[in-house]
């Protein structure tokens, strides 16, 4: 077992500092695998969320960005939104699966498994922090040209608290990427049905609309049950509005994220010896 249910976290803490150095180089191996042959490489983390947001600005904004009451600048918000939404789909694909695609060194070298996944969605964090880069540039041109309300943007403390929503979508998918690197070890359907899912989870979740705009109780009760709208809304309380954090907000997400995280810890812990059978 990698993970030790009682007074094992010494051990883990061992297992993990002994092994940190190959958890860095299988993250750095992700991050050049993901922009092999590509000309501008690791650029693209920052021009890719760029024309995302251009195109999605351009599309729902003449629908939707002069109809949204409490929005000060639509394309900031849309990517603030979008920007966090494609680090959790992202990360939680290549962690479903990165068992099978290491299948060949965990049959050859012992590792402790969960290096795999989790080097996955630290690469992909690494790519999220460059694309701050590309949401903070963003921010300061709608700012000085104020266009799209863009002028409406202001800063203080309570932006310095981004890191809080980020880690918690940070714990929050290394618990759904464990359950899902074990489900895709026994069942090969499930990176379809992920896929479909984190397509259908893209429209429930507050990224090109307010919640606000929804009518219907019963889906807005939905959608405030998402954890991943409770973390946007978070960051963008933080580096949009500048307000402090609302507490049940906090609360909801933080309650998910460390939920999901001893869930993923527990399934992986009961399947990590028979993983290597059926790989």
């Amino acid at each position: 077992m990698e993970f030790k249910s009682v007074g094992g976290l010494s051990h883990f803490v061992d297992m993990f500092n002994k092994y940190k150095g190959l958890l860095l180089e299988l993250t750095r191996k992700n991050i050049k695998l993901k922009y092999r042959d590509s000309w501008l490489g690791i650029l693209w983390s920052f021009f890719q969320p760029l024309l995302t947001m251009t195109v999605l600005s351009v599309v729902f904004g003449a629908i939707l960005g002069r109809n949204l009451k409490g929005v000060v600048c639509y394309p900031v918000y849309l990517f603030s939104g979008r920007l966090l939404f494609e680090f959790f789909s992202s990360s939680t694909k290549k962690a479903l699966g990165s068992f099978r695609s290491n299948a060949a060194i965990m049959k050859k070298v012992y590792v402790p498994k969960y290096m795999y996944p989790l080097s996955s969605i630290f690469a992909n964090f690494i790519t999220l922090a460059i694309s701050l880069t590309c949401f903070v540039a963003v921010w300061i041109f709608f700012k000085l040209t104020g266009i799209s309300g863009g002028d409406g943007l202001t800063i203080n403390g309570y932006a310095l608290l981004f890191f809080v929503p980020l880690f918690l979508l940070l714990v929050f998918v290394i618990g759904v990427g464990f359950i899902l690197a074990v489900l895709q070890v026994y069942f090969r359907d499930i990176q379809y049905i992920w896929d479909v899912f984190c397509t259908l989870l893209f429209y429930m979740v507050p990224i090109i609309y307010t919640l606000e705009k929804i009518e219907s109780d019963w889906t807005r009760t939905l959608i405030q049950i998402n954890p991943m709208n409770s973390i946007i809304q978070l960051f963008r309380q933080c580096v949009l509005f500048c307000q402090p954090m609302d507490l049940n907000l906090l609360l909801h997400a933080a309650a998910w994220a460390f939920g999901t995280l001893m869930v993923g810890i527990w399934i992986f812990n009961k399947k990590s010896d028979d993983l290597i059978f059926h790989l």
